[in-house]
């Protein structure tokens, strides 16, 4: 009979798509892991993974195997669960990967009441601005603001993401506001090297603005201070610059223009299989915090209209001056 040992860790491989990863996980070597799948293999009396040196995929007996042993390893886990009330206490490492400034502003907050909900579970928390290999990391879970396509990995969305082009009164006082798109050619916009032009929805539907501006930089946080600081025009999240717009040092420009809907804030996290309680409760900790009308944007939208009646009423006098 095979060792339930050598099921799991089976099952981890498939999942991680490495035996690598499946080792980081489980706290085995590489080698450890190649050698139980070889005796799981020779005792089984078939091949179950094809391995190449990129990847390694199920043989039609592995695909078949794998699905059985995902039941028998879910049966073995409720039933601990049932009697040892694991279900009820998260426990361990997790580690956790998310954005610089979202992570600094929105996650670090809040760790010491969900610490405290969990005191048998210690946090690694990681900040870092580009999209990591959560598996070949060893990440349990990754909050990522973005519009996420087709994935191997699972994704919860958290809260929605509002993002407006924005500039400071005193760089709008030196340069002019600008009143429809083709006036960002004359302008200093501002932009993390890495991202892909600004994905705009506008009255006539989407449309994407390649920025151009005298500071480069791979830093989000540079272009949030560049901007407060009054160097140009930047696309920015309200749940980044919310007390700036608030308090006026930044004001909205072109504000029928908002950053691509799609884009949100999600949790996403290597499989649905196996969701170790661990990571199911932080991100319980996180949708409950943010939601659909996430603290960030409280009085925002109000915020916002006075802007736009100020900015109305101001052309109107512009306008009866001159006549």
């Amino acid at each position: 009979m095979s060792s339930l040992v050598d099921l799991e860790i089976f099952a981890r491989v498939v999942t991680a798509e490495s035996m690598s990863a499946a080792g980081r996980e489980m706290g085995l070597s590489p080698a450890v892991v190649s050698k139980r799948m070889r005796r799981l293999e020779d005792r089984l009396g078939t091949r179950l993974l094809q391995r190449t040196t990129r990847q390694i995929a199920l043989t039609e007996a592995g695909q078949g195997f794998y699905e059985r042993v995902v039941a028998i390893l879910a049966s073995i886990e409720e039933a601990e669960s049932f009697v040892t009330r694991r279900s009820t206490t998260a426990r361990g490492t997790l580690k956790v990967t998310a954005p610089t400034s979202f992570g600094r502003m929105h996650v670090a907050p809040h760790l010491g009441p969900f610490l405290a909900a969990n005191p048998e579970l210690t946090l690694n928390l990681q900040l870092n601005d580009e999209f990591v290999d959560i598996v070949g990391e060893g990440f349990d879970v990754a909050i990522r603001i973005a519009e996420l396509t087709a994935s191997s990995h699972v994704a919860r969305r958290l809260a929605p993401v509002h993002r407006v082009l924005c500039a400071s009164p005193d760089y709008l006082a030196r340069h002019g506001r600008p009143e429809t798109l083709a006036d960002l050619e004359k302008h200093a916009c501002l932009s993390p090297q890495q991202q892909d032009g600004w994905r705009l929805d506008g009255p006539d539907g989407p449309v994407v603005i390649r920025p151009s501006a005298p500071i480069r930089t791979n830093s989000s946080e540079v272009v949030r201070e560049a901007v407060v600081a009054g160097f140009g025009i930047a696309l920015r999240s309200t749940w980044d610059v919310g007390p700036e717009l608030s308090s006026g040092r930044l004001e909205v420009v072109l504000p029928d223009y908002r950053g691509a809907r799609g884009v949100a804030v999600h949790a996403v996290y290597p499989s649905r299989r196996f969701l170790p309680l661990k990571v199911r409760v932080f991100i319980d900790h996180l949708a409950g915090l943010y939601g659909s009308a996430p603290y960030w944007d409280d009085g925002l939208e109000a915020v916002l209209s006075g802007q736009k009646r100020r900015r109305r009423a101001a052309t109107a006098e512009t306008l009866e001056e001159a006549t």
